[in-house]
């Protein structure tokens, strides 16, 4: 069996939510790949590059874990790497419908690859990266949101915007 899984996503920025889903899918797999997507179909807050830095930033907090850049198809990248695996994390029931949709159009695309869904905790149910990011934007304490060092990069951000 494979051990290598595939945490795709744009990261903009890494959640506390995120490092709860990466904590537990390096538990579980010998390698996990956190894939942070260089062109996202919306406007980021930050650059491809400035959400990799902060990807391997916590990837050396937590064994079995990597981050990369891709670009392209996931099912491209994912066959490229030799995973099997996608990663993607439900917060609640409104993520299902956009999750499956994409699980079943990669299946289709290869269907050797296989998207396994993992439920977030509780307590982090409520959090996505746009929500931080209005939150940072209006001068609110990220803390309790994210590692206290995106919150740093976060707060760097506003701070570059604004001046």
């Amino acid at each position: 069996m494979n051990q290598l899984a595939i945490y795709p996503g744009t990261f903009d920025p890494l959640t506390l939510g995120h490092v709860d889903l990466i904590k537990r899918a390096a538990r579980l797999f010998e390698r996990v790949i956190i894939a942070v997507s260089a062109a996202p179909r919306k406007k980021t807050m930050f650059t491809a590059e400035e959400r990799l830095a902060m990807a391997r930033r916590l990837c050396a907090r937590i064994p079995h874990a990597e981050a990369e850049i891709f670009d392209g198809l996931l099912v491209d990248y994912v066959r490229k790497k030799g995973a099997r695996v996608i990663i993607r994390g439900l917060r609640a029931f409104s993520d299902f419908e956009y999750e499956f949709q994409m699980a079943l159009t990669n299946r289709h695309m290869d269907p050797d690859i296989e998207t396994l869904f993992m439920m977030t905790k509780e307590s982090y149910s409520f959090l996505s990266s746009s929500t931080v990011r209005e939150v940072a934007a209006l001068g609110g304490d990220t803390g309790k949101f994210v590692p206290d060092f995106v919150q740093r990069e976060l707060r760097k951000k506003i701070t570059k915007d604004k001046g």
